[in-house]
């Protein structure tokens, strides 16, 4: 989910700042689309993590997911990048009870706080990544394995000195299609329509993608029934603002 920030100042940097070309290593290697960020702890968040953790919790040094033998059964897969503090990512899977889903986040009291309601509600279809999205998608997720890779409301980086730390640039998206499977979709939603733009530009020219839109809201879709109203968006739209979602589904 995206927080408050300055609007782009074009004195921050006078150099192009378009996407990066599909070559170009896939995490600039150092260079993060996230900032760790401390917080304190609920008592409930602290929960999750300690007691939830060790059964719904997956790591790196785990490898390579067999996700059949994961959740024991074959189903539908999502996966979910920056899920915040969860509550869309719980909504879904308790809507969704045939459908399994797999949330990348960095920050501890989001993935507490979703461990916690979790186990609450006693869902048995999410497992949780606290690492970073591009090594676990590399590292971990099997290739066309996904039904649907999700990513609502990353980090805009609005600062044009800032826009080589967006997650979607083409390297990205081209791994994503490797971890979807055919006809698969890479949905994505954010409240900054110049990264609404952005994801736009990129989607259009990767190879082995079809934008789901139809022609009269291209490049964009309107706010599928399926993704949960947030909280931060109903207030966004009380407030005027716009929220843009855009689906390309794998092509080969």
């Amino acid at each position: 989910m995206t927080e408050p920030q300055q609007q782009d100042d074009p004195s921050n940097d006078s150099r192009a700042t378009g996407p990066e070309s599909s070559d170009a290593p896939l995490h600039r290697r150092g260079i993060k689309s996230y900032v760790l960020r401390a917080g304190r702890m609920t008592v409930a968040q602290t929960r999750g993590l300690e007691e939830v953790w060790p059964r719904l919790g997956l790591t790196l040094a785990d490898g390579r997911q067999d996700l059949d033998a994961l959740f024991g059964r074959s189903a539908p897969r999502v996966v979910e990048i920056g899920f915040g503090m969860g509550a869309s990512l719980v909504e879904q899977a308790e809507t969704h009870p045939d459908t399994d889903f797999i949330g990348i986040e960095v920050h501890a009291p989001g993935v507490g706080k979703l461990l916690d309601e979790v186990d609450k509600r006693g869902l048995s279809n999410i497992r949780v990544y606290r690492e970073d999205a591009l090594a676990v998608l590399e590292q971990c997720l099997p290739p066309a394995s996904l039904t649907t890779l999700q990513l609502f409301f990353p980090d805009p980086w609005p600062k044009k000195k800032h826009h080589k730390r967006r997650i979607v640039q083409p390297a990205f998206v081209e791994l994503v299609r490797t971890r979807l499977m055919e006809g698969g979709s890479l949905h994505m939603a954010t409240d900054w329509e110049a990264y609404a733009e952005w994801m736009a530009e990129v989607m259009d020219a990767a190879p082995g993608y079809i934008n789901a839109a139809a022609a009269e809201t291209a490049p964009y879709v309107p706010r599928p029934d399926f993704r949960p109203l947030t909280k931060f968006e109903a207030r966004g739209e009380r407030l005027g603002h716009g929220v843009w979602d855009l689906i390309y589904r794998r092509a080969d």
